[in-house]
């Protein structure tokens, strides 16, 4: 956990993710990321320079009887923590899979949840949303951009909703999937299995395959990408020339 929070704090102090007298409300979804972040900001709360309050919110996507997910083990790990555990009813997956039949869901589904998580802050005072991405979730969502928008980008390390008033931050951009995985394992932390029928098939788990594939025959690629990412002043992209006023 030592290497987490270390990692963790240098984010948070990089990007002032973290002010005096913050709310924060983790969105746990129960899987790895989510679950260790929580246990991490609940540790780093207890020796941070800013006092803050920690809860956390589950969006219950209202799947089916079968592939429900179990979320006891969940609130008994918040209520270990002395964390409060707001889990909040929705419909999601009916739009999207019943209704709307999506065949490419992920991004309405991430829209709709996010939805649900900015809601249910309001309606308890506000906040800020943490949110467990990671530094493998960087460099993909920079190579999707790129294969699929044709730019050069990322989402930030902090943001301000202006349609839901709820500011994001995501305290775990620079630690890498691999070393979550093995923190997760280690601290025997609860981790609910992603019964998303997309589950494996998006078009990340192509980009995450897409750098593994990659760093077969570089071994230090994702390292690079990550560093063009945290160092932008290292770009070296193209710019036109301005008009002649001639």
């Amino acid at each position: 956990m030592q290497k987490i929070l270390s990692a963790m704090r240098r984010a948070i102090q990089d990007y002032k993710m973290i002010a005096d007298g913050d709310r924060i409300f983790v969105g746990l979804s129960g899987g790895k990321d989510s679950t260790l972040l929580l246990c991490a900001l609940a540790a780093y709360q207890r020796f941070s320079p800013e006092k803050f309050t920690l809860e956390a919110v589950t969006v219950d996507m209202g799947l089916t009887k079968d592939n429900a997910v179990p979320f006891s083990a969940l609130t008994e790990k918040c209520n270990e923590l002395g964390v409060a555990h707001h889990i909040v009813k929705t419909d999601i997956a009916e739009i999207i899979f019943d209704a709307r039949k999506e065949s490419n869901p992920c991004s309405l589904c991430a829209k709709m949840r996010r939805g649900a998580l900015n809601g249910k802050i309001n309606e308890l005072g506000g906040g800020k949303l943490a949110l467990g991405h990671n530094a493998d979730d960087v460099a993909e969502t920079m190579l999707l951009s790129l294969i699929y928008e044709g730019r050069f980008s990322c989402f930030s390390p902090t943001a301000y909703m202006s349609n839901s008033g709820v500011s994001l931050i995501r305290p775990l951009i620079y630690i890498e999937e691999g070393d979550i995985k093995s923190a997760v394992d280690r601290l025997d932390l609860p981790v609910v299995d992603n019964p998303c029928p997309m589950n494996h098939t998006s078009k990340r788990e192509y980009a995450k395959d897409l750098i593994k594939h990659i760093c077969k025959d570089v071994p230090f690629a994702k390292d690079r990408i990550l560093g063009a990412i945290y160092h932008p002043e290292r770009n070296n992209l193209w710019q036109p020339l301005p008009t002649s006023l001639e």
